[in-house]
Parts: structure tokens; C-alpha cells; sequence
């Protein structure tokens, strides 16, 4: 199950709806954004923080809570906390802009708009990886599953194309 079934199946898909309510954009933009967003932001966290250290941050954070109530979405402290994330799993400012560009010339959507989506949505992936991670019997399993994005059984194009598309600027 890669994030965005993570966060359709949990609560009903309620995080995609309080996303959407948000930031004003429909279901269907919001499923969007989320479907080419988490996957950059899931392999940033593979790359820049590495098995082991996603897996720690995954286990011992409380990131679960961003998935499991949508209320939280819209707190001061869940866009200060995927601002945090945003840092570690892109690296740096250069590197969210150039996703948020590409994104918004994706779904026509403003980048501006896309910017201010980033740290909410980062927060949510953090909480579909930590779900997903809790909900596997083996951890290492459940983030292969999440990073295989095309469900081909091998995350190793999905994470090569995601750097390709959105890292090669």
C-alpha cells in the first residue's frame, strides 16, 4: 500500500477532504497534488535520512497523529512540524521550490498555492509512513511497499524516476 492508499483508507479518506476544505481546492485536486507529492516526499526521506534513520524517526515520533485526526491538519504546530520535515526529507528550500513548481505546472495549480500545501502535506506523509510502518509485520517491508509506487514489486524505478523528475534541476 504506497501513502496515498494509506491516507484514502484511513478515516474514510477524511485527510483528503479536510486537505482539500483547506486550502479550497476540490477532492480531486487534492488527491492530485498528494499523488505526486508523496512520493518525492517519501523518497527524500529514504534518501536523505536512510533506512535506518527513517525507520527511527518513523517509530519513535508521533507523526501517526497527522492521519489519524484530520483536525490536527490545520494547527499552527503541524506546519511548523512539516516545515522541520520538509528540511530533512528535501534538503533545503532550492529543492521544495523546484517540487512545488513542478507540481503546480502538473495540475495547474499556482505554485504558491502548492508551497503552502508542502508542510501539511509533508506532516501527512510522515503519518502515512509511521501508519503504514506501525500496521507492517516486518518495518523494512512496509517502506519498500510505500516507495513502490507503480506496485511493480520493486521500488528501485519508482525512487530513480522520482530523482530524475523532480531532483534534476
Amino acid at each position: 500500500m504506497n501513502l496515498l492508499d494509506v491516507l484514502k483508507a484511513t478515516n474514510g479518506g477524511q485527510n483528503i477532504e479536510t486537505l482539500a476544505n483547506q486550502f479550497g481546492i476540490s477532492g480531486d485536486q487534492a488527491q492530485s497534488v498528494l499523488g505526486q507529492l508523496l512520493p518525492a516526499l517519501a523518497q527524500g526521506a529514504q534518501q536523505n535520512s536512510g533506512i535506518e534513520g527513517l525507520l527511527g524517526a518513523l517509530t519513535s515520533g508521533r507523526h501517526s497523529q497527522y492521519v489519524d485526526d484530520p483536525s490536527t491538519l490545520s494547527q499552527p504546530e503541524t506546519i511548523a512540524d512539516g516545515n522541520g520535515i520538509l528540511g530533512h526529507l528535501l534538503g533545503s528550500k532550492d529543492a521544495s521550490r523546484a517540487l512545488a513548481s513542478q507540481v503546480a505546472g502538473n495540475t495547474g495549480l499556482s505554485d504558491v498555492l502548492i508551497k503552502q500545501m508542502l508542510p501539511v502535506v509533508a506532516s501527512l506523509a510522515m503519518g502515512a509512513m509511521s501508519k503504514q510502518t506501525q500496521q507492517s509485520a516486518s518495518p523494512l517491508e512496509g517502506i519498500a511497499g510505500m516507495l513502490d509506487f507503480d506496485k511493480d514489486g520493486s521500488a528501485v524505478d519508482d525512487v530513480m524516476g522520482l530523482m530524475g523528475k523532480f531532483f534534476a534541476r
